[in-house]
């Protein structure tokens, strides 16, 4: 125990190993806060290979309780109705989590309680003790994804996706309020949950994202695709992800047969897990090739000529967009994907609007490799100078303890 007490950590889904978006900041949080204090670990596991991690952060965790999320998608929704809940709340429904929480509180000094996505914040006891202090991580603004989705759907899951943008709203605005702090990955997220939330009045602000510079870096150890057919343009995710999925499919059919109308061997590469049926699909258009998983997506990053970041539904700040400009590569990136990182159009990386201006932004830096190499350096400056974790995290050790 430390002189300020110890830490529960609160999380959807375990923070190892660091191999896509949430585990990345929830990895990095875990490992920021162990140097401050012990750090206790609730959390949730989507499979066996989840699971199979448990041990790896035994070795980081004071204590930890490591469950199985078991309830699908349709079961949550119908509890969700019945006990007017969000459904992301009631995915993430387990009474031995929450047994294991109260018996933490009762038998640990614990002093800060950090909730990490707003599904894990019902695990939070309304009773705290007033010693203890409750800092909630939404990281992003999930029922404005909900919302959009909603908003450009018809039928039972346009119905279902503006219920949950409704009720979640409810709920997050409620967990602002028993919060201490809150807390997301970006200013402009803040910024845009306080408004829509009406809680101006409390503290709610920006925990920036990081990136891991040593690793994402172009003079690091590892081994690097000879892929022959070029010129090059990969994109990187969870490919079973909804936004994911819709980028690609946008970028295939809409800006990558303009690209190859003047590069008639352009590759757009897909590297990622899980990738659905509808991206395994696109392998069979021209010019795609969909690798699924890949043992260090560094490899794929370092070969391309340009790297996609085409998404038309994105919260928070995309870690894709960060890792490739740390690897000082050239980046296009739709609005949705920049927003919130804190680097300029033009400067660091190219920002367009809609996938014309994607291809043609795309076309320009394949025509200028000069262009692409000073914007790929000037990135890779960027996250020098903005987006190490060290930095990004630094504050923690106040918003935990004051």
């Amino acid at each position: 125990m430390t002189a300020q007490g110890e830490i529960l950590f609160l999380v959807h889904r375990i923070p190892f190993p660091p191999d896509r978006g949430d585990k990345i900041r929830s990895y990095n949080m875990l490992k920021a806060m162990a140097e401050i204090a012990p750090v206790h670990v609730g959390c949730f596991a989507d499979d066996a290979r989840d699971m199979s991690f448990a041990d790896e952060m035994a070795e980081v965790a004071a204590s930890q309780c490591v469950t199985m999320r078991d309830r699908s998608k349709p079961v949550a929704g119908m509890n969700g109705l019945l006990r007017g809940q969000p459904m992301l709340v009631a995915m993430y429904e387990k009474p031995e989590l929450h047994r294991w929480v109260r018996e933490t509180l009762a038998t640990r000094p614990i002093k800060a309680i950090v909730a990490y996505s707003v599904q894990m914040a019902h695990y939070v006891p309304d009773d705290l003790p007033v010693s203890t202090r409750f800092m909630m991580d939404f990281v992003d603004f999930d029922s404005a994804k909900y919302a959009a989705y909603g908003a450009e759907q018809g039928g039972a899951m346009g119905w279902v996706n503006r219920r949950e943008g409704r009720v979640l709203l409810d709920f997050e605005r409620e967990v602002a309020r028993r919060a201490e702090i809150s807390t997301f990955v970006s200013d402009a997220e803040a910024q845009l949950f306080a408004r829509m939330a009406g809680v101006e009045d409390r503290n709610v602000c920006a925990l920036d994202n990081g990136v891991n510079l040593n690793y994402f870096n172009r003079q690091s150890d590892f081994s690097e695709i000879e892929y022959k057919e070029k010129p090059l343009l990969v994109f990187t995710g969870q490919m079973d992800y909804r936004p994911n999925i819709e980028a690609v499919e946008s970028f295939v059919r809409e800006a990558l047969p303009i690209i190859r109308a003047k590069y008639q061997n352009a590759t757009f590469a897909i590297v990622g897990r899980s990738p659905s049926p509808q991206v395994e699909a696109l392998a069979q258009q021209p010019g795609v090739i969909v690798t699924g998983g890949v043992p260090d997506v560094r490899g794929w990053v370092a070969a391309a000529d340009v790297v996609v970041a085409p998404l038309r539904i994105a919260r928070g700040i995309q870690n894709k967009v960060l890792e490739a400009m740390a690897m000082a590569r050239p980046v296009v990136a739709s609005p949705q994907a920049a927003e919130g990182i804190d680097a300029t159009n033009g400067e660091h990386f190219i920002v367009a609007n809609d996938p014309q201006a994607e291809a043609e932004a795309v076309r320009a830096l394949l025509k200028n490799p000069d262009q692409a190499d000073a914007l790929g350096k000037a990135a890779r400056a960027r996250m020098e100078e903005r987006y190490d974790w060290a930095a990004t995290l630094a504050p923690l050790r106040d918003m935990l303890f004051g």
